[in-house]
């Protein structure tokens, strides 16, 4: 019997026609509700999600024959990992295919927050001009801390340093020794980066242990002139602490593409204008898109042939 495949969100064309190439049976309902899921999961072998979808337990409970969650980007946390193992269920993502699109992500933001981009193109609007009011800071020489050094952060490190900015890296896995040579990386602890670096990019997962990993106390240690971006996911930055110190004058700025509610209900961070936001770009782009499809396909392809 051919493996049937129901993908639960929008991918690029490409999974669909690699997976009816390989004589598999796609059901494509990118706007499927949670309540649908729920009722028909059972029919299915294999789930395909980006973020939209949630993954719960009562869903994977619900999945009688699912023998693989794919997820088409990243981050895992809608897919409830517990659950999919107890049932034996394999989960796989395509982190290869967003690396690139968000370490430049990244870089644009540094850019934005350094050159006061957002606030420049506002006043200019406004029919404002306020050149004199917006005198920014260069990227050459600055200390860049990069907090996880998977494909992500790697990635951007190698971008940062075109930039001819100096890297600082800590993670809790063995750092890849040949990038670490490569771009001349300084390995420390956490404290020590947050307290030395200029910008700050994080690049972890949403787990229990990296909850509000950046609070109060942690964002108490970092420079007042410097500047926090987060790519990775909400969780990992506590906001209330992070807008008491934007707005106390104890850190520069900030630039955040995901957040703890998504989309936030009100944040009183997008009052400051030391603060940049994007509504979770990070994988956003043609390219990414398309390879993250293209990696999940060959990879549901591979796993039905044995391969992997």
């Amino acid at each position: 019997m051919a493996q049937r495949v129901l993908v639960c969100d929008a991918v690029d064309g490409i999974l669909p026609k690699i997976l009816k190439d390989n004589g598999m049976e796609v059901n494509y309902k990118p706007e499927v509700t949670q309540d649908e899921l729920l009722r028909i999961a059972k029919q299915y072998d294999t789930l395909v999600v980006r973020s939209r979808t949630k993954v719960t337990a009562e869903i994977i409970d619900s999945a009688k024959d699912c023998k693989i969650i794919a997820r088409v980007g990243v981050g895992l946390d809608n897919i409830d990992q517990e659950a999919a193992k107890l049932k034996g269920i394999r989960v796989i993502n395509a982190a290869e295919g967003a690396m690139n699109a968000v370490a430049e992500l990244v870089m644009s933001l540094m850019l934005s927050l350094a050159r006061h981009v957002p606030r420049a193109d506002r006043t200019m609007r406004e029919g404002v001009w306020e050149k004199k009011g917006l005198k920014g800071t260069e990227l050459k020489g600055k200390y860049l801390g990069i907090v996880g050094l998977g494909n992500i952060g790697q990635r951007l490190g190698r971008l940062a340093r075109a930039f001819n900015m100096n890297i600082i890296g800590y993670d809790v896995v063995p750092i890849n020794p040949e990038f670490a040579q490569e771009v001349g990386l300084i390995k420390t602890d956490l404290g020590t980066l947050l307290q030395s670096s200029d910008y700050v990019s994080l690049h972890v997962p949403l787990l229990e242990s990296t909850r509000y990993m950046i609070n109060a106390e942690k964002l108490s240690l970092m420079k007042k002139t410097a500047c926090l971006i987060n790519t990775s996911r909400g969780g990992i930055i506590d906001e209330a602490a992070l807008y008491t110190a934007l707005k106390n004058g104890d850190l520069g700025g900030a630039a955040l593409d995901v957040f703890e509610t998504e989309p936030p209900d009100n944040t009183p961070l997008s009052n400051l204008d030391n603060v940049v936001m994007t509504p979770h770009l990070g994988a956003q782009t043609v390219e990414a898109q398309k390879l993250a499809a293209h990696v999940i396909a060959e990879k549901l392809v591979q796993i039905e042939r044995g391969v992997i």
